[in-house]
């Protein structure tokens, strides 16, 4: 859904560390062999986006340098299972099984192995995934919307997190097994994104500290004992639990490489080491790393480089590795001038015009909204951003279907895109009927690419009698959803399999990933991650699609071509479109 050059906004799943999935059947498991040795060496990969916290999963969080960071130190992405660059759902039965015991109720266990320990050498267990459903599952949240703004207006919200509930919220309180080294979920309902549900996020260890408790289990004890939210008789917030989710909802949220130690407690293969903020990090081998996705890299530099030309020198001048810079016709020039080796293919990312939904903004008035849309000159944006890199785009007429997708030519038959598929600066005057409405419009000042569609969105929609207030920030991310803005240009990066970011963008106010205070499709989004029924599921969609341009809810602008450049020197590095980039499979990568 994750930001400085490209500018994202990852696309999560649930707030544990899991990924979506749209399809369950081309499930794949990885290969049962032993790890092999690290050959050794280090990878060093530009990005673009400063490093802003060890939890990608938090609504400031939803980043996609965090979410790269959390898929190399196991917070987000990697555990029981990953998506690879076919979005096709990997086991990794290394670091434990998932098996569906039944499907009426759908029911599944989770087992650990039992030699995977975090990289303090405290063991993980059922603690620790207890813990990763207390934070999905919203299960004893208690809080009421204020659908006007977003916030809480009575009750408690205990973990705020960038994804949506949605199915996770059908569960149970799991039952624990095996020595502590299962778990069992049961669902009152179906849910069609079950196979992607990874119980693996935070240390509960850690957070019991941090919350004043002895023991991880001592925090398990603290989360059973609580009773299941209920909104309409809110309870007393418990104190340690607060302090918990306190600490999970910002107690990862860094500027400076952490003094504390407990901060840099993980998972996966790796952990950071080293931070210099503008600069790099730096993430090295965790020695206590048990599962399958072993790398043969010890380290891996993550150079912080936002413009796509300076990663272009850098990859030139032997100081990175690989790099994902925002594509470009100068960008792709200047890589086969550098005798690269170029990976490129369409990114499951799209820039789009979101429009702030509020009783009292200048867009309570769905003509104004109206209006405004039609002024926005997408096939313009396009030709100037896209088309030099992809002749064959096309300015995209869909929410929620990207064009290579089967659905997509049907969505746009029918979704009502076609009434913005000019600018129609008379259309939008009449609907304004002398009228000269102030928008504040908030973009990435940092991302040439959002610089260059506010200079065109601000030009047009002056032409209609609109006057457009210059909102951009290098800090908009932590912008979204605080009423500073009427408007707001960004992109959203998904997994690239699923239907989670359905509810997670589309769902109720108050979702993780609503930012604007819509309301219209929330109901739809919900049903979708129940609906087993692939053509009802498809319906589902469609109505969100066509509700949405119903509603002038904001407009989609374009799908992202994607380029990766690396070096001689590495081997490995395989093109992914989602968020993850050229990470998506860093145990394959080697140093010549």
């Amino acid at each position: 859904m994750r930001i400085m050059g490209k500018a994202r906004l990852a696309v999560t799943a649930i707030a544990i560390a899991g990924v979506a999935a749209l399809s369950l059947s081309g499930c794949t498991t990885a290969p049962k062999t032993e790890p092999t040795a690290a050959a050794g060496g280090t990878a060093t990969v530009a990005v673009v986006n400063e490093f802003t916290s060890l939890n990608s999963q938090t609504p400031q969080g939803n980043l996609d340098t965090n979410g790269q960071v959390g898929y190399l130190n196991g917070s987000y992405g990697t555990g029981f299972q990953y998506i690879d660059n076919e979005f096709k759902i990997v086991h990794d039965d290394k670091f434990g099984t998932m098996e569906k015991t039944s499907d009426d109720p759908l029911t599944v266990k989770y087992t650990l192995n039992k030699d995977l320990k975090w990289s303090d050498g405290e063991p993980i267990t059922a603690d620790d995934m207890v813990l990763a459903w207390a934070i999905a599952s919203g299960y004893y949240d208690d809080a009421t919307i204020d659908p006007a703004s977003g916030e809480v207006s009575s009750g408690n919200q205990y973990f705020s997190i960038a994804a949506s509930t949605a199915g996770v919220d059908t569960t149970a309180y799991p039952t624990v097994g095996d020595d502590n080294e299962s778990i069992e979920l049961v669902y009152s309902k179906p849910y069609v994104d079950w196979e992607l549900v990874n119980p693996i996020a935070q240390p509960a260890h850690i957070v019991a500290k941090k919350a004043g408790l002895a023991s991880a289990a001592d925090l398990t004890k603290l989360i059973a004992s609580l009773p299941k939210g209920d909104p309409t008789a809110p309870a007393t917030p418990n104190a340690d639990f607060k302090k918990a989710a306190d600490f999970v909802n910002t107690g990862y949220d860094v500027t400076a490489f952490p003094t504390d130690p407990d901060l840099l407690v993980a998972s996966g293969p790796f952990v950071l080491s080293a931070w210099t903020p503008g600069q790099s990090l730096t993430m090295t081998r965790n020695e206590h790393y048990a599962a399958g996705l072993t790398p043969k890299v010890d380290k891996i530099v993550m150079r912080i480089i936002g413009d796509a030309n300076a990663q272009v020198t850098a990859l030139q001048n032997g100081e990175v590795d690989i790099i994902n810079p925002q594509a470009s016709a100068d960008t792709l020039a200047a890589l086969k001038n550098a005798n690269a080796t170029i990976l490129s293919g369409d990114q499951v990312s799209y820039d789009h015009l979101d429009l702030t939904f509020s009783t009292d903004g200048v867009f309570a008035d769905k003509s104004v909204r109206e209006a405004f849309l039609k002024t926005i000159p997408r096939q313009q944006i396009l030709d100037a951003i896209v088309t030099p890199v992809n002749p064959d785009a096309k300015v995209l007429d869909s929410q929620l279907f990207l064009p290579n997708q089967a659905e997509y030519a049907d969505t746009v038959k029918n979704n009502g895109s076609s009434a913005y598929g000019d600018v129609d600066i008379e259309g939008a005057k009449a609907l304004l009927a002398g009228k000269t409405p102030e928008v504040k419009l908030m973009y990435n000042t940092t991302n040439p690419n959002r610089v260059d569609e506010y200079q065109a969105i601000l030009a047009s929609a002056t032409e209609a009698g609109f006057k457009i207030v210059d909102a951009g920030s290098p800090d908009w991310s932590k912008k979204l959803g605080d009423g500073s803005y009427d408007a707001v240009l960004f992109g959203w990066i998904a997994p690239g399999a699923g239907t989670s970011g359905i509810p997670q963008i589309f769902g109720p106010v108050g979702s993780g990933g609503n930012y604007n205070n819509y309301a219209g499709t929330g109901d739809l989004a919900i049903e979708t991650q129940s609906t087993l029924d692939k053509d009802k599921l498809l319906d589902l969609q469609l109505q969100i699609d066509k509700q949405t341009f119903g509603d002038a809810y904001g407009l989609p602008l374009f799908q992202l071509p994607g380029i990766f450049g690396t070096s001689s020197k590495i081997d490995g590095v395989k093109f992914m479109g989602n968020q993850t980039g050229p990470f998506w499979n860093f145990w394959e990568w080697s140093i010549k």
